[in-house]
């Protein structure tokens, strides 16, 4: 079974560093100008996520929750947008962001709390779930996977 088809079924995260290393090796994996979203409560794991995209796009960077600057940018084997859209709450507020203006490709743009910006960058969007089980797991899911297609394929 390959990592996708792990991730359509579910992927169980015993630790932070299984999340990290999930997403190191999904990383290779993306295609060019890729949106990622990552739903999920606080503290289910969606930013531990995206420090381990960035270990796989060879990014030397601390990846931290972009919280309060509600983005920043990366550069590596493809350029990493982290968006953190919890303080936002329309879509129009998303795109008086300018990000579109930063993408340089190959770009992955990963959006926390799209739910927040529903509607805003979503053509062939992956959409991840992240939660926490009852016993304190993580659950990593790929919910939508909308082309199929992969990084070399």
């Amino acid at each position: 079974m390959n990592i996708i088809d792990e991730l359509f079924q579910g992927v169980v995260a015993e630790s932070p560093d299984d999340a990290r290393l999930l997403a190191t090796k999904l990383a290779p994996l993306l295609p060019s100008n890729q949106v990622l979203k990552l739903s999920g409560s606080l503290g289910t794991g969606k930013t531990t996520f995206v420090q381990g995209l960035a270990v796989g796009l060879k990014i030397t960077d601390t990846v931290k929750s972009p919280t309060f600057n509600l983005y920043t940018i990366y550069n590596g084997s493809m350029q990493l947008i982290h968006l953190d859209a919890y303080r936002l709450s329309a879509p129009d507020q998303a795109e008086s962001l300018w990000i579109e203006e930063f993408l340089n490709p190959p770009f992955c743009l990963v959006i926390e709390w799209p739910e927040k910006v529903e509607g805003w960058m979503t053509t062939d969007a992956w959409n991840f779930d992240f939660s926490i089980q009852n016993d304190q797991r993580h659950l990593i899911k790929l919910k939508r996977y909308p082309d199929h297609r992969l990084a070399d394929s």
